[in-house]
């Protein structure tokens, strides 16, 4: 039986445990909160609390893992498969056949509203995106010695059922920022399921941008949202007079179109290609609030 491991099983580790779980793989999922166990339950997951530590119950998981996904932010400590006392990876999971792991398209950094991929050099400017570049590095390296097949997932901008404009124009929470030339990639959630799958199944490892077709304005996304709800478009408001968090404000300091290419040149093909479909699909099938 094969057995899928995800470290981190939040928004996108729940997207993956379930496309995992209906292509026959029996899947565990780590939750750092007693609270959040029962909603991997109810999935079909099994339930594992991890707080950085190792558990009995963990290390019992990983010894049969077939496959791995890490979806923990590094921090500052490093990837916590990787920090200091923790054993080889070879060792917590000796019969892995795939591994995967989650970082973001932040590593590529700005490049002025130009095209990006895989083979573009990195030039993190955020701490974590710095983070992240030696969280990927570690994993390749740890791939490349190994002879395991080590696959980085870099993530566009995650949306979907629970988490979209659709749900944000109702709560009343949707702005149109308006930054001159800015563009975003995004990608639906369940497209981050079926493309951990696709790779896992075909054992392909190495940098894999998940990303959808259309890296566009952010405001078009609301105005879009707007239109299908028949709801007023909200106002423009200027970049550089909006109230904004440190963290929102560094989003918009990198501006890139980031090219999928690669995974639809090995075959893949994605649900939601555009936000457009994707937000048509979430209203009508009754699944933007979650």
């Amino acid at each position: 039986m094969k057995h899928l491991l995800i470290l981190g099983a939040g928004f996108s580790g729940k997207a993956i445990g379930e496309t995992f779980l209906a292509a026959g793989f029996t899947v565990s999922g780590t939750t750092r909160s007693a609270e959040k166990e029962e909603a991997l339950r109810s999935l079909g997951m099994t339930p594992l609390l991890f707080d950085g530590t190792i558990s009995s119950d963990l290390a019992a998981d990983m010894a049969h893992a077939t496959h791995v996904v890490q979806s923990i932010a590094p921090g500052r400590d490093g990837d916590p498969l990787f920090r200091a006392g923790v054993p080889p990876l070879s060792q917590l999971m000796p019969k892995l056949e795939w591994a995967g792991y989650l970082s973001t398209v932040g590593v590529y950094g700005d490049h002025k509203g130009g095209w990006v991929d895989e083979g573009t050099a990195l030039n993190p400017v955020s701490a974590r995106s710095v983070e992240r570049v030696e969280a990927e590095e570690r994993w390749l390296a740890h791939g490349a010695a190994s002879g395991l097949p080590v696959a980085v997932l870099r993530l566009a901008g995650i949306y979907g059922p629970g988490r979209n404009a659709l749900r944000n124009m109702e709560e009343g929470t949707a702005r149109r920022l308006i930054k001159q030339d800015q563009v975003f990639n995004r990608i639906r959630v369940e497209d981050i399921g079926r493309s951990a799958l696709f790779l896992a199944e075909r054992h392909l490892g190495g940098v894999w941008n998940i990303t959808d077709d259309e890296p566009g304005p952010p405001q078009d996304v609301v105005a879009e949202a707007a239109r299908l709800m028949g709801l007023p478009t909200p106002p423009d408001i200027p970049f550089e007079t909006a109230e904004l968090s440190p963290m929102a404000r560094s989003f918009y300091g990198e501006n890139k179109r980031v090219s999928n290419a690669k995974l639809k040149a090995a075959g893949f093909e994605f649900r939601f290609p555009n936000y457009r479909q994707s937000l048509a699909e979430l209203l009508s099938s009754g699944r933007w609030r979650g």
